[in-house]
This record gives C-alpha cells, sequence and structure tokens, in this order.
C-alpha cells in the first residue's frame, strides 16, 4: 500500500504563490505516474495537473495552464505543484494521487492511491 503525504498548503493572498509536496516512502513511486486533484467546498473534485513517471510528459487543467507547474523528484520520492499566480477560486482541498501506471490522464478512476489533502486559501 502506497502512502503518499501532501504538505505545503496554507494561506495565502491573491497573487501570491505556494508549493505543494507530495511524499512518499514507496520506491515503487518512481514508476508511477501522479496527479495533483482539488475540491471547493460545495463542489466536485476537480483535475488540476498530471505527469508521468519519469516527468518528461505533463497535462494541466485549462483553469490553472501558465500558472501552475507539476514537478517530481524521483530519488527523493516526491511530487511537487508550484502554484503561482493564486486567485481566490483556486481555493480548496489538494489531494495528490498516484496510478499503478507509468502514464495516466485526467480522471481520478485512473488513479489508485492518495493523500489525505492539504488545505490551500486565496484571500482577495
Amino acid at each position: 500500500q502506497v502512502q503518499l503525504v501532501e504538505s505545503g498548503g496554507g494561506l495565502v493572498q491573491a497573487g501570491g504563490s505556494l508549493r505543494l509536496s507530495c511524499a512518499t516512502s514507496e520506491r515503487t513511486f518512481s514508476s508511477y505516474a501522479m496527479a495533483w486533484f482539488r475540491q471547493a467546498p460545495g463542489k466536485e473534485r476537480e483535475f488540476v495537473a498530471s505527469i508521468n513517471w519519469s516527468g518528461t510528459s505533463t497535462d494541466y487543467a485549462d483553469s490553472v495552464k501558465g500558472r501552475f507547474t507539476i514537478s517530481r523528484d524521483n530519488a527523493k520520492n516526491t511530487g511537487y505543484l508550484q502554484m503561482n499566480s493564486l486567485k481566490p477560486e483556486d481555493t480548496a482541498v489538494y489531494y495528490c494521487a498516484a496510478a499503478r501506471n507509468r502514464y495516466a490522464g485526467s480522471k481520478s478512476y485512473e488513479y489508485t492511491y492518495w493523500g489525505q489533502g492539504t488545505q490551500v486559501t486565496v484571500s482577495s
């Protein structure tokens, strides 16, 4: 069982930046695709960004393109989400997820392992 632990959330003003981390002790993480999803109050969980096992292929939701960057460091078994130019509408609980495949897309059902989530709040 792969346990994912997110960190780096918090309260930030609009226009600010945060970097989320997703860490695991599971070495097989380096062969899994991973992604970030988010869920705002009263809304469904939505896809934010994904990255393949080697970090050579990424995908983003239109709402975050040009502002967010997903990356990973397989030597550290850690994934990241750099969030710049944050907006109040980015406020949500952010979840990292890992798929038991080297490539995965934007659907939550593609991902087997999930973290507990970290709160990101952007004030206007």
